[in-house]
């Protein structure tokens, strides 16, 4: 297959070597501050693009690639709020676009426990959950997208909570998220149930950015020739579990 990379920091030079690596060619690179822009992209020329940038420009580079009608797979968190006017783009145009918070198999296998958790949790009101999420230093956004999507999920399946707050809190109703930025941590995510007697915890632990780059890459793969709107539970068959 042949990938535009949209965005060439860590993450997008990590993708470009794994996927020569699985015997893709890189047909485009797209680097933030160069003069090379993502209109240049041809539909003929590119299967897939993955975008993994930054809030204030992947909804227009998202939207460019749509009216490309060249199916897209981000990574790219803090847009969130234009995530339905994308969707609509896409099917406007009849492209095929993917997002995920995270890419990583493993972390998707956790937003499975993490739902399948909360629902078991709900009616045990002596537990209260909390979240703890850990990144780099460089990392801009807090909470974390993936942080954001557990919290997300356990609000929509647990009974008392009906919001979140990126700190800690006491109360019945809100979720609380703690973010910690520290030194290279690529990512940690840790939810707790906590009670006067004792406590649950689930935690997914990333050694490198490996592991997000290879889903980016296997979700591109899945994309090819597809249109629609599709999530890696699609990628993964978690939606038949």
């Amino acid at each position: 297959m042949r990938f535009a990379i949209i965005g060439y920091g860590k993450m997008g030079k990590t993708i470009e070597a794994l996927a020569i690596e699985r015997g893709h060619s890189i047909g485009a690179i797209i680097e933030l501050d160069s003069p090379k822009s993502i209109t240049s992209l041809k539909k003929e020329d590119i299967d897939v693009a993955i975008e993994f940038t930054n809030p204030e420009v992947a909804f227009k580079n998202l939207s460019t690639l749509a009216e490309k009608n060249i199916p897209a797979v981000s990574g790219t968190t803090g847009w969130l709020d234009r995530y339905d006017e994308l969707c609509s783009l896409n099917k406007k145009y009849e492209s095929g676009f993917l997002y995920a918070s995270n890419f990583s198999v493993g972390v998707n296998i956790f937003f499975e426990l993490n739902r399948l958790l909360a629902k078991l949790m709900s009616p045990l009101n002596d537990y209260n959950p909390s979240m703890e999420e850990i990144h780099h230093i460089h990392k801009l956004d807090a909470p974390s997208g993936t942080a954001i999507t557990l919290a997300n999920d356990l609000i929509d399946r647990h009974a008392n909570k009906t919001k979140w707050e990126n700190k800690e809190t006491l109360s019945t109703e809100i979720l609380g998220i703690k973010s910690k930025r520290i030194d290279e941590v690529p990512g940690t995510h840790s939810i707790s149930y906590s009670s006067t007697i004792d406590q649950i915890s689930i935690t997914h632990e990333a050694y490198s950015r490996q592991g997000f780059a290879l889903g980016a890459i296997l979700a591109a793969e899945w994309m090819d020739g597809k249109q629609g709107i599709y999530s890696m539970e699609d990628v993964l068959n978690l939606k038949n579990l």
